[in-house]
């Protein structure tokens, strides 16, 4: 498993009046291989897990993968580290689904023929070898989301982290989905309000305005975060 290093100063945007702050100072070393956040709208969980990649940088402190740091490095930490967005409209930007897979292969493998014969085997990975030449914008939602992760994937990252990947899906759609996302080998950092999900991690962040305010075992974060929203 990867080393996520964490120790960042408040990350902030600015507002008519002023600055806002969208994660508090935080410090965290994250080594679990299903690492699960959950929190309300707002609360800052999707800034946290956009300071792993470099999607959003400190306004000081630094964010270390592996020793890497992402303010310095953050070509080599995007090649470690995935990231899948809630809407894969975000990402998917090909005509089709092969050319899309192949988009992410690019750098890994630059012969065009091999390229598309790497994309092909992914997608049949992922259970879309029939919609290779296919629109992207013909698919349906949780295909859409099984696309955007075959393309993240084809690049075989150390670290995924999927930003509430499932919260546009219907039932069957999310099962397929989380199934597929915890059968992966790589590391997983997860922002969810599927309660279910985070409980199947093996530790859980809970974010509340803009601060992590519990850090444990899933079953107790889980546990505390239903018991601050009931009050």
């Amino acid at each position: 498993m990867a080393t996520i290093e964490l120790d960042a100063a408040a990350v902030t945007v600015d507002v008519p009046d002023g600055e806002r702050v969208i994660l508090a100072p935080t410090t965290l070393t994250l080594t679990e291989r299903r690492i699960g956040v959950v929190g309300a709208n707002g609360s800052g969980k999707s800034t946290l897990a956009r300071l792993l990649n470099g999607l959003v940088s400190p306004t000081a402190g630094r964010v270390l993968v592996d020793g890497l740091d992402v303010a310095r490095r953050g070509s080599a930490v995007r090649r470690r580290v995935g990231f899948v967005f809630t809407d894969p409209a975000a990402q998917l930007v090909m005509p089709t689904c092969v050319e899309d897979v192949e988009l992410s292969l690019r750098k890994r493998e630059r012969d065009a023929g091999r390229r598309r014969e790497l994309a092909l085997a992914v997608l049949e990975r992922f259970g879309l070898a029939d919609h290779a030449h296919v629109s992207v914008h013909a698919l349906s939602g949780g295909q859409k989301q099984l696309l955007a992760l075959a393309g993240v994937l084809a690049t075989d990252p150390s670290v995924l982290v999927a930003d509430e990947p499932t919260t546009l899906l219907d039932l069957a759609n999310t099962r397929r989905v989380a199934e597929l996302l915890f059968g992966l080998d790589q590391q997983l950092v997860l922002v969810t309000h599927d309660l279910e999900q985070a409980r199947r991690c093996d530790r859980v962040l809970v974010v509340d305005g803009a601060r992590v305010v519990f850090d444990g075992e899933a079953a107790a974060a889980v546990d505390h975060y239903v018991a601050s929203v009931a009050t």
